[in-house]
């Protein structure tokens, strides 16, 4: 008499394949949260140009006299004035000041930050401020350009 045998439990080539697609369902977790991270940092980084765009039309706001001076300076060249911290400056001066504070918090919080101002047209000032948001060394039109306008 022939005795039949039958197979229990799993065999080699079933665990193979289980481990398989194992690895590709826990490399697609593992590509969708860098997506999620590289995402939420782009968010953190609108949210700073955000909040810098509007900390200098508050600083220009607040320098009425001297607000026709803000498109005019460059950031990259604006100099701290000494004088202005202890409340003891002409408006232009103020002007160059916020300028020179403003493109320091720029370049602090967003990679390769960059800012302008652009002479009111109408009435209506524009400040733009664009970073590099795919990190690949430079400022270009891949990455964001965020405006924001305000009229006096």
């Amino acid at each position: 008499m022939i005795k039949h045998t039958q197979q229990s439990g799993f065999s080699l080539l079933e665990v193979l394949i289980t481990l398989v697609i194992l690895a590709i369902g826990l490399l697609g977790l593992a590509g969708l949260q860098a997506t999620g991270l590289k995402s939420n940092l782009s968010a953190y980084h609108r949210s700073q140009a955000t909040q810098l765009a509007y900390d200098i039309a508050d600083r220009m706001r607040a320098n009425m006299t001297a607000i026709n001076n803000y498109p005019a300076i460059n950031p990259t060249t604006a100099t701290a004035q000494a004088g202005c911290l202890a409340g003891g400056c002409s408006p232009a001066l103020m002007a160059q000041h916020d300028i020179y504070e403003w493109n320091l918090a720029l370049t602090t919080a967003l990679p390769s930050g960059r800012g302008t101002i652009s002479p009111a047209i109408a009435g209506i000032y524009t400040i733009s401020i664009q970073w590099d948001d795919n990190r690949d060394g430079a400022v270009d039109g891949n990455d964001p350009d965020f405006q924001v306008s305000f009229q006096l």
